[in-house]
């Protein structure tokens, strides 16, 4: 792939830059927790990648000021619009729920940041990876060296450390949990690695395991150890939403077998059949073992906890409908979701990303977050025969499906992964059509 522009080494520089944020982001939470924790400047040094992010816009915008065919992109694409009205929206809702005093200033600022930001940075890759190839010729590496380090670390903290291991880096009741547990109970604790809980976790791994079965697909002893460590991490997460997910993104990734393996693809899809079946007929048949109680029902009688991890959700769900059912336009942003623990009223945990976008901005704002993840999914399968568009599109169907059931998105290291590379994966796009233009 030749490099279409008049600035090859900023562009370069740029992609240096995202490589960077990327490489870094899974350790976040990390290094974050551990310096905030002794120097005080915790929330500053917690959004050290939305700093870097804004750092890069001029330069970026220098890239779209010389190349019409980026331009024409920006304008033309439907994503890109659906994009800029959800900023827009948002923006506006903003506004009037501070006037109206639905929120304060600093859960607003707060919110916009983590509602827009992988918005943004998809728009940015997408600019940059225009210009220049080094971030599609190595996301495998960008993606999975610091993958193999979380799994290793996760590996560690559940067979080698103590439980409470990250309290020595400054984790504790002030900053993130050293230790989470499935509803309180102390023989089952949850690992977290380097990630900012076990949930988050579980969603990075939805990522990371397709991609580790389709980069590695001709180094099988690296890829059956890197799926065996990494689906070991993924069990002892104890993300039942990520365990779904990751089944489901490799049931899409199933469809991509050789087409001469017609045979193949039946064999995946009757021992699919035959997988849920034991699975279902096994939950049901040992509903009342303890350990199947603990693990995958959260429904223990042994439970310290005086309400239940499914009791729990189910009436976040049910509030955060009953929110947008009566108020369709919104509250605006900062008014549900993570951010609204900053606000001066109470806070609202749909446990349901979709559900905390109505609350926030409205039906309006749903439908329009939907459409554009319509849009993206549409955009990788047109390119499907790309490695990084199939790993992306199979996760993003695992992805959905957590977010249903948590708030995914508002995670910094999966957020700006997936969007990321998704902006990568775009690009192609631009660079196909001034091929053509100037062909």
């Amino acid at each position: 792939m030749r490099r279409i522009t008049t600035y090859p080494k900023l562009s370069r520089l740029l992609s240096l830059s995202v490589a960077s944020i990327l490489v870094l982001l899974p350790f976040h939470a990390l290094f974050t927790t551990w310096i905030g924790s002794n120097t005080g400047h915790l929330d500053l040094l917690r959004i050290w990648k939305e700093i870097l992010t804004v750092a890069l816009i001029p330069p970026v915008i220098l890239l779209v000021w010389q190349s019409n065919r980026v331009r024409q992109w920006l304008l033309t694409s439907w994503i890109v619009r659906l994009m800029a009205f959800y900023v827009l929206l948002s923006l506006a809702m903003g506004a009037w729920a501070v006037t109206h005093q639905q929120v304060n200033g600093v859960a607003l600022i707060y919110a916009l940041l983590i509602n827009l930001r992988f918005f943004i940075f998809f728009v940015i890759c997408a600019i940059i990876a225009s210009s220049d190839n080094f971030l599609k010729s190595h996301w495998p590496k960008i993606l999975l060296v610091p993958a193999a380090a979380v799994i290793l670390f996760g590996l560690m903290q559940q067979f080698l450390l103590p439980y409470d291991f990250l309290r020595h880096f400054g984790y504790g009741a002030h900053t993130i949990p050293a230790y989470q547990t499935v509803d309180a109970n102390l023989d089952y604790r949850r690992i977290q690695s380097t990630l900012r809980g076990a949930n988050p976790l579980g969603a990075y791994l939805i990522l990371i395991l397709p991609a580790l079965a389709v980069v590695l697909s001709k180094r099988r002893l690296l890829r059956i150890g890197g799926l065996i460590t990494g689906a070991v991490t993924l069990f002892y997460s104890y993300s039942r939403s990520a365990w779904v997910g990751t089944g489901l993104a490799f049931g899409v990734l199933a469809v991509w077998l050789p087409k001469n393996s017609l045979w193949r693809r039946r064999k995946v899809v009757v021992m699919a059949i035959i997988g849920i079946v034991i699975v279902v007929a096994g939950l049901y048949a040992l509903r009342y073992n303890q350990t199947t109680q603990d693990t995958l029902l959260h429904t223990s009688n042994n439970s310290t906890s005086s309400l239940s991890s499914n009791e729990a959700r189910v009436a976040a769900m049910r509030a955060g409908a009953s929110d947008v059912l009566h108020q369709p336009l919104g509250n605006g942003p900062g008014t549900a979701g993570p951010a609204s623990f900053r606000n001066d009223h109470p806070a609202r945990i749909a446990e349901n990303y979709y559900l905390q976008i109505g609350q926030e901005i409205g039906i309006l704002g749903m439908v329009i977050f939907v459409s554009i993840n319509f849009l993206v999914a549409r955009s990788l399968w047109l390119r499907r025969n790309e490695a990084l568009c199939k790993i992306l599109l199979a996760s993003l169907i695992g992805l959905t499906f957590v977010n249903l059931l948590s708030h995914a998105w508002t995670d910094d290291t999966i957020a700006y992964l997936w969007w990321g590379l998704t902006g990568m994966a775009c690009a192609p796009a631009i660079l196909e059509s001034r091929h053509k233009q100037h062909g």
